[in-house]
């Protein structure tokens, strides 16, 4: 099948595998630009408008759907697609939630890979198989099909991206300290975002943040 030319952006903080990339993706992709920070991708994607962002979920500073968010709204035509180690259900929610096409693990083949780049360029919704079956249940509601990317959750959706950041690490045990070390923020402002979400939430403390996060299948 003959493909048009797609313009990529490649958005995960390893640049050894940025480079695999840029040697496997074929002559039908265009890298024309790269980034290993949210705070380096938001800028860049919107500048280079591309047809598709390879992204990453997880961050140096922040979670995948926090370069989704600022960009989605002004630039509705760029197309993401989220590559990642990561199948657990709050990862991949999160990502479509946010507006993402699409994801796949690294696992994917390059030839399958570049497939899947078309067709999110396409306006398909692409999933590895095995993710696509909790992605149905989370996105439909037994009368109509929600399309990938809406928004199903108020709850969840009031909260800002880093305070969904801090709320399943509070849900999986982390305590402050660590949280504030892999978000690189300080200690009081993790309390911060912790009362914020609780507030939000109309939650009293963490257990219940965590039973909350727990039946909504996000730990």
């Amino acid at each position: 099948m003959a493909y048009p030319i797609r313009r990529v952006v490649i958005v995960d903080d390893h640049e050894i595998f940025r480079a695999g990339l840029l040697a496997r993706l074929g002559p039908t992709m265009q890298v024309v630009g790269e980034a290993g920070t949210v705070e380096a991708a938001v800028p860049l994607i919107r500048a280079l408008d591309p047809d598709v962002v390879l992204l990453d979920v997880h961050l140096p500073d922040g979670g995948g759907h926090a370069v989704i968010g600022p960009v989605h709204a002004e630039r509705p035509a760029v197309r993401f697609l989220a590559l990642s180690v990561s199948d657990v259900a709050e990862d991949v929610l999160a990502t479509i939630r946010a507006g993402a096409r699409g994801y796949v693990t690294k696992s994917i083949s390059p030839d399958e890979l570049v497939e899947a780049i078309h067709r999110v360029a396409d306006g398909d919704a692409v999933f590895s198989p095995w993710l696509a079956g909790f992605v149905l249940d989370a996105f439909n509601d037994k009368t109509t099909t929600a399309t990938p990317g809406a928004r199903i959750d108020p709850e969840l959706d009031s909260l800002t991206a880093r305070e969904q950041d801090v709320l399943l690490l509070i849900a999986r045990g982390y305590t402050y300290k660590e949280i504030a070390g892999k978000l690189h923020l300080s200690v009081k402002t993790i309390e911060t975002h912790v009362s914020s979400v609780l507030r939000k939430l109309q939650l009293s403390n963490r257990n219940e943040l965590t039973r909350w996060a727990a039946q909504r299948r996000m730990i």
